[in-house]
């Protein structure tokens, strides 16, 4: 039916043309003929390029965080669900080399990978390196001067322009089909920040890792998800993110990203944000801060509202981490910055993301209550769940002197099921302010519980462990 749709769409833009030149006693020009053979070069480019990627991996590939409705484009030979029979591909050559882009989902359960080319030549494949956050994978064979497809500027697409796909899909080989790119910057709430091209061209179970190109024969994308079979929602990684991925993967062995080292969560995103942050309608909140982040040392604090990244405005989760993402480790970044009713203006550095990403928590997670006989204040738990007292010097000093609190209360114990529970508050805790006033004491916090209006929840910052987040205490 799309094809109808676009065929009439063509014939629609050259009829009026055609009758004024038929009308004129001139012979009606070739443009179809001309739109037809440009299809068919762009076949003719790629194609070579091209390869039929088998992977004979041992175990069913795990795809962790896929949202319901996108699936990828992998499948056996018969079109089973992945196993332990061979898995089918595509891929296509970008250095003459031998230098190999697909999926990381293609060959991710291992084993041992071979492709076959566009002239029926097979060769074994090593994998050079993956990158399961990108969905990126480099494989290599051994050679030169193989043919190679032409890499484009994903940047510069335009919503609109013809697209074209090949791959393998059904187990068909080289199969090629026509759309358009129906949409840019596609946040599909995966891949950490990672963005993606739309098209209608027709992709299917197998395609993955297949080029998407333009009218020139250029590689734009790299095609990874469909919405369903047959739905024309796909989704390809646009190839400027890929050709960055790509070299790392070649060069390093692995991919160095960018990061500040911070816990965030869009405002738009969450209903208890909104009521907590009524002033706000749009940012990043901080949640926590990593120990040993970048903006460890900086005035960045947990429960910051983040509102720009160098002049830029971040909305989501994923608004912040494209921007991130974009920078050069230890490059500075300005970050415009709500905190309790006032506006702030601060510089951070970002760092190298540690991989893998380990945290480790030094303080005790169990919900009973904790002996403290030299504290001279301790409440029991009260209408929020949970029994907090004043903090020692020693314990204070525990958290050394790159910590930013002050003063505070500890969390001795938590009731199952209570509000501080479902908070997620944890015996251990040190609570650095409440409401945003800075905690000296457990009197101070009591009254702050019994006067605060707690219809949109008390925020609370928190020194846990390794790291200083935050709780939305909720009636």
């Amino acid at each position: 039916m799309k094809y109808l749709v676009l065929r009439a769409t063509l014939l629609a833009v050259l009829l009026p043309t055609l009758r004024a030149q038929t009308a004129g006693g001139t012979t009606p020009p070739g443009a179809l003929r001309q739109m037809n053979d440009s299809f068919a070069d762009v076949f003719e480019k790629v194609a070579p390029a091209v390869v039929v990627i088998e992977s004979k991996g041992s175990g069913q590939v795990a795809i962790p965080g896929l949202p319901r409705g996108l699936e990828f484009f992998l499948q056996t030979p018969d079109g089973q669900p992945v196993g332990e029979r061979p898995n089918v591909g595509t891929g296509f050559l970008f250095r003459p080399e031998g230098y190999i882009l697909t999926n990381f989902h293609v060959v991710e359960n291992g084993g041992e990978v071979s492709v076959k080319m566009h002239d029926g030549r097979k060769f074994p494949a090593t994998v050079i390196g993956g990158d399961a956050r990108s969905d990126i994978a480099v494989l290599k064979i051994e050679g030169d001067r193989f043919p190679v497809a032409a890499l484009g500027d994903s940047d510069a697409v335009r919503v609109g322009e013809f697209a074209f796909a090949i791959g393998t899909p059904m187990e068909l080989p080289y199969t090629f089909t026509v759309g358009v790119v129906s949409a840019k910057g596609r946040n599909l709430q995966i891949g950490g920040g990672y963005e993606f091209l739309q098209t209608d061209a027709s992709i299917n179970p197998g395609n993955s890792g297949g080029p998407l190109c333009d009218i020139e024969g250029r590689v734009i994308g790299i095609n990874a998800l469909i919405s369903g079979v047959n739905r024309g929602l796909g989704f390809s990684i646009p190839i400027n993110t890929a050709r960055d991925i790509a070299g790392q993967l070649i060069d390093k062995g692995h991919v160095v990203r960018p990061w500040l080292g911070i816990g965030i969560a869009g405002i738009e995103e969450s209903p208890y944000l909104q009521r907590l942050f009524p002033d706000v309608p749009r940012g990043v909140v901080v949640s926590k801060i990593e120990e040993g982040a970048p903006v460890e040392s900086s005035d960045l604090q947990a429960g910051d509202v983040i509102l720009k990244v160098d002049g830029t405005e971040v909305a989501l989760a994923s608004d912040l981490q494209r921007e991130i993402l974009a920078k050069k480790i230890g490059q500075k970044v300005r970050l415009d910055v709500w905190r309790r009713g006032r506006m702030a203006r601060m510089d951070v550095q970002t760092g190298e993301q540690p991989n893998p990403l380990v945290r480790v928590s030094t303080r005790p997670q169990k919900r009973h209550a904790k002996n403290s006989a030299d504290a001279p204040i301790t409440q029991q738990p009260s209408t929020p769940g949970f029994a907090y007292q004043d903090i020692t010097k020693e314990e204070l000093d525990k958290l050394g002197a790159r910590r930013q609190a002050i003063g505070g209360v500890i969390v001795t114990q938590v009731e199952s099921g209570s509000p501080a529970d479902a908070a997620g508050i944890t015996v251990g805790d040190i609570i650095t302010e409440a409401a945003g006033t800075p905690l000296q004491g457990a009197k101070q916090l009591g009254k702050i519980l019994e006067t605060q209006d707690t219809d949109r929840g008390i925020l609370l910052l928190i020194e846990r462990g390794d790291r200083r987040t935050f709780a939305i205490l909720k009636p």
